[in-house]
């Protein structure tokens, strides 16, 4: 159980990088910003048994999407660090790395590329975005800020 709590928190921990980090780096115009009312839109057509959207202007607006794409973009966050922890335990014994927590957040930039973005209408790695590849590498980007986080996250824990 211990595991799952430190989970929990290095999951909010990675998230919470994720989204200071791309604030700061998308106020540059390097990366793209993370847009929180479309995972609210998207998380509210899952719910509804949508899963995906060919163009994301079929995305309709919904009453509390703010609050739905925080909600949802933190559990994610949350979902992705538990099985981390648990999986390093079962597989690797001994302290749970840091190091490697940067590796395995980069790694969940796949579900970003293949699951995430094509159910928004983006199609796969966003290709069809008026962004163009900048909103792959604006994910590769905010995992790795995600990965950065969880290690730090990680770290204040052990």
């Amino acid at each position: 159980m211990d595991l799952v709590i430190k989970g929990v928190v290095a999951g909010v921990f990675g998230t919470l990088a994720m989204d200071m980090l791309n604030l700061l780096f998308a106020r540059t115009g390097m990366i793209s910003k993370i847009e929180v009312e479309m995972i609210g839109r998207m998380a509210v057509g899952w719910i509804h048994g949508r899963f995906r959207y060919g163009h994301p202007s079929e995305m309709q607006q919904v009453e509390n999407e703010v609050l739905y794409g925080y909600v949802t973009h933190y559990t994610i966050g949350v979902v992705l660090a538990v099985p981390y922890m648990l999986g390093w335990a079962l597989l690797i014994e001994g302290p749970v790395s840091p190091v490697w927590a940067v590796a395995y957040g980069v790694a969940t930039t796949v579900a970003s590329v293949f699951l995430v973005l094509p159910s928004m209408g983006l199609g796969v790695s966003g290709r069809q975005s008026p962004e163009g590849m900048k909103l792959a590498l604006s994910s590769l980007a905010n995992h790795l800020f995600y990965g950065l986080g969880l290690a730090v996250g990680i770290a204040v824990m052990q």
